[in-house]
């Protein structure tokens, strides 16, 4: 468990390089959550970085790279960085960064699902990301807030200016039948829609159960740092 100022402490000093993008990436290890599930979140990041398509994004823009760091979440009080920001320049700095994903071993997490208390966990890792063109914080969930500071109650003063919340929700793995995991993953991605994500072009992804979580991640991941990519192309011709 990390408090604020704690957390706070544990961001490293950002590099005068030129950064493309910097994207926190919050995983949900709340109660709701059993090991294999938390597994299957590590494992299908690590794997969605890894895809081909996703690393030729991820490196297209050598002179520009991409800035990452991940997080869980859980309580008002229980976030614990995974992987601190990382430059993601070469294929050994990828590696370094999956390899740390795979490694980490979860740590005490609350039974309570806390969104607010985890955007705010965020912004405070991309708040001093300011020689970023982009900051996007993705957030990954299977339920709505239960308890913190409600995320619709997380207004722009809390923000830093341009910060870009996409959300990934993840379809639970306890229901009777497909029809109804729909009904329930349609349900939370318009709880993300209607009050997580914020910012232009921000959107919610959506994988059915834990185990299509690496694709649906790859997903996201290509939709959100395509776009940067596309876009400054297109400002530097």
């Amino acid at each position: 468990m990390i408090r604020a100022a704690c957390f706070l402490m544990l961001l490293p000093v950002t590099a005068d390089a030129a950064c493309r993008q910097a994207l926190a990436l919050g995983l949900d290890v709340s109660g709701s959550v059993d090991a294999a599930e938390y597994r299957l979140q590590l494992e299908g990041l690590a794997t969605a970085l890894n895809s081909d398509r996703v690393q030729q994004v991820l490196f297209a823009q050598p002179d520009a790279p991409i800035r990452i760091s991940v997080y869980e979440w859980s309580g008002p009080e229980n976030q614990t960085i995974i992987l601190p920001w990382t430059t993601i320049v070469t294929t050994d700095d990828l590696d370094r960064a999956t390899d740390t994903l795979l490694a980490h071993q979860r740590g005490t997490a609350a039974p309570t699902t806390a969104i607010g208390s985890a955007m705010l966990a965020g912004f405070a890792l991309l708040r001093d990301q300011t020689d970023c063109w982009k900051r996007t914080l993705d957030l990954s969930g299977d339920g709505p807030a239960n308890t913190g500071p409600r995320p619709q109650d997380i207004g722009p003063a809390q923000q830093p200016p341009g910060v870009i919340v996409n959300g990934l929700v993840i379809g639970s793995g306890n229901q009777s039948g497909d029809d109804q995991r729909i009904a329930d993953i349609k349900e939370l991605s318009a709880y993300y829609r209607s009050y997580v994500i914020r910012g232009a072009d921000a959107f919610v992804e959506s994988a059915l159960g834990f185990e299509d979580y690496a694709a649906a991640m790859e997903r996201k991941l290509l939709k959100e740092l395509q776009s940067l990519a596309l876009g400054q192309a297109d400002i530097t011709r």
